[in-house]
This record gives C-alpha cells, structure tokens and sequence, in this order.
C-alpha cells in the first residue's frame, strides 16, 4: 500500500483523510495549527447534493451532518441600498437540497471522524518534493504520494505550477455580531435565518446567519489596491464608504463586535492546470481558488478530496489513479471559476442588484 501523505488539515484534506480511512487506506495528515479549534474557521457554508453531500455520503458522515445542519439557513434575501427587498427565497422554497452548517461545525466532525494520531496538529511543513515533506523540527517524511491540500497560498503547488494567486480586484471587511436575537433584534430581523445581500455599484454588504446566534458581515468593495482594505479596517472610514447605504444596513457594521478584518479576495487563473508530476497533486483552494462568489469553494475542496481517494481506492498504482482525478478535476475546477468570476463582476455592476435579482428570478424559474 503506497504511504500518502496530505498537507493541510482543511476540510478537503479532512475529507481526503476520512474517505482512504472507509476504504482501509491509511494516511497522515499535517498541520500548521494546533488543534481543530485553534482559531475561527470561518462562516456558514451551504453544501451542494453533487459535492459537499456527496463527500460526507462517502465519507459515512451524513447523519453525524444532519444533527448540526441548519436546514432554514438555505433562506436567501437580496436588498438594494435603501434597505429595499429585491429577492427573497425562504428555505422552504429553494427546495432543501442546500443544507447550511458552521465550518467550525463540519471541520469537527471530520476530525473526529478519524483515529488519532492520523492529523499530526502542529506540525509546519517547511519544504515540499515530490517523495518527502520537510517539517519545521527538521524531521524529513519520505512518501510515495504528496497531496496539497494547503490553501491558496500551497507550498506544495510550486512542484506543479507557476501559478499564484491574483488579486480579484474585491476586498472584504469582515464583522460579527453576537447574541443576535436578544441584542440586535432588528439585525436578526434584516438578515433573517439565511443570507442577505444588500448591494450597490461596486460595494456590498452581505450578512449570513451563523449558529449561536451570531451573524457574520462582509462589507465588500471593488479597489484596485488590495493594500488599501487594511485601511478601511476602521469602523468610521467603512461607514463613511457605506453613507449611501440605509441605516439598518449601516447598523450591521456600527453594532458589530471586536476588531474588523481586512480580506482581500485573491483566486487562481480560470482553466489553472498542470502537467503529471509523479508522487504529487491538489486539491481545494491550492488547485483551484477562486472568489466565493460561486459558493463552490468547500464543496469542490470535498469533491476533489472524494474524488481522488476513490481514485487511489480503485486504481493499481498512484500514477495512473492521479492520472484519472486530474483529467476529471480540471474541467469540473473551471467551469466553477468562470461561474465565479462572472458573478462576482454581476455582483457590483453600477446596476446592482440587478444581475443578480435576475439571476435568481431565472433560477427559480427554472426549478
């Protein structure tokens, strides 16, 4: 049995993990932070039937999933900047095949669903070939197959590509709100139970309702300069962009909890690909990160991660099974990034929220 050996312990790297592990394969994950927990992983994410639900079936997760899935999270409302609903879908209506969970929420239940001692937490890869990982304490790891599953910034996807990531021309400062529901009443009522979007020429805000009563803001905006977010980090500059914008909106930010921050919103070459390096692959976000205006990030991160261990299950020799997952990986990858792209320019066109009304108007009708 080859030893395979993943880089990062995101939820693709999790998934990757779990799914060799109901096959009987045995794998060794490495990680950076020092547990599951070791900082925020993040908002909510709605997972798709053909990917993210797809992995966790695989994976044998489904019903550990449903206890936390949050099925009224699928609600989606999108507003102008005078507060004015333009859209709104209950979850009841977007028919249920789009579960909204916590991250923080999924990434433990995959962590937990593997036996100790597979994800080494704390561990900080410094090097990277094709047949060894080097890590911080200067240990060196032979292995037959290195998998990057390390995030847009891989350190593994130099041995395969040129390729960095691109700054998309859009920035988010992200905001929380806690305890929503008794402190923020008319926050809570705005967003709802799902997400929200309130959009403008060039600039947005869009809240999603957490678990725990919480809701988590990005204020997004088009600048050339992704430098220039780290300024706008500032309650009284945000809200000065955002003046246009009605004062329950404007509220999501001035109420918000904590420190803002800065996200400048990068994504790989749409069609990024590589040519067969033996003993190495990606997946996720180090293959193929692109903006979240697809909402395709994590799910493909947990189809790809699905994907090549069912490849690795049913193939004789790495080669050929990395062989079968990239051909298949590169068209799925770029198809989701044009998607992307060309919401995310919809998104803050001088007409918005046009596009994007449209859009859904379009999608609705056809479901």
């Amino acid at each position: 049995m080859p030893s395979i050996t993943i880089v990062g312990a995101g939820l693709g790297g999790l998934t990757l993990a779990r799914v060799l592990h109901t096959r009987g394969i045995t794998s060794a994950v490495y990680e950076l932070d020092a547990s599951p927990t070791a900082r925020d992983q993040g908002g909510t994410l709605d997972l798709h039937e053909e990917s993210g639900l797809r992995a966790l079936a695989e994976a044998g997760l489904t019903e550990q999933f449903r206890a936390v899935a949050r099925e009224e999270g699928e609600a989606l409302r999108i507003l102008d900047r005078h507060g004015v609903v333009r859209f709104e879908e209950t979850a009841e209506e977007s028919g249920g095949t789009r579960p909204e969970v916590d991250r923080g929420e999924l990434k433990r239940i995959l962590a937990g669903s593997l036996p100790d001692g597979v994800v080494r937490w704390g561990s900080k890869v410094t090097a990277v070939s094709a047949g060894a990982i080097t890590l911080a304490t200067g240990e060196v790891v032979e292995t037959d197959l290195v998998v990057g599953a390390d995030g847009a910034w891989s350190k593994v996807r130099p041995l395969l590509s040129d390729a960095v990531p691109v700054y998309s021309g859009l920035s988010f400062v992200e905001a929380n709100l806690s305890d929503v529901d008794s402190k923020h009443p008319a926050a809570a009522a705005l967003v709802g139970s799902g997400s929200m979007f309130a959009l403008a020429g060039g600039k947005g805000l869009i809240a999603q309702r957490n678990g725990g009563g919480r809701i988590r803001v990005y204020a997004a905006v088009e600048t050339d300069d992704p430098a220039a977010v780290t300024g706008l980090a500032d309650r009284e500059r945000l809200l000065e962009l955002f003046a246009d914008f009605d004062a329950g909106l404007r509220a999501l930010l001035v109420d918000s909890d904590g420190t803002l921050v800065p996200r400048p919103i990068h994504a790989l070459p749409v069609g990024h690909r590589w040519d067969r390096v033996p003993g190495v692959t990606l997946l996720g976000d180090a293959a193929h990160v692109m903006s979240p205006f697809a909402g395709e990030g994590a799910n493909l991160a947990m189809l790809d991660a699905t994907e090549l261990a069912l490849a690795l299950a049913d193939h004789a020799d790495v080669e050929s099974a990395l062989s079968a997952y990239e051909a298949a990986l590169f068209p799925r990858a770029e198809e989701a990034a044009r998607d992307s792209a060309a919401n995310l320019e919809a998104c803050f066109r001088p007409d918005a929220p046009a596009a994007m009304v449209d859009q859904m108007l379009a999608h609705t009708a056809h479901h």
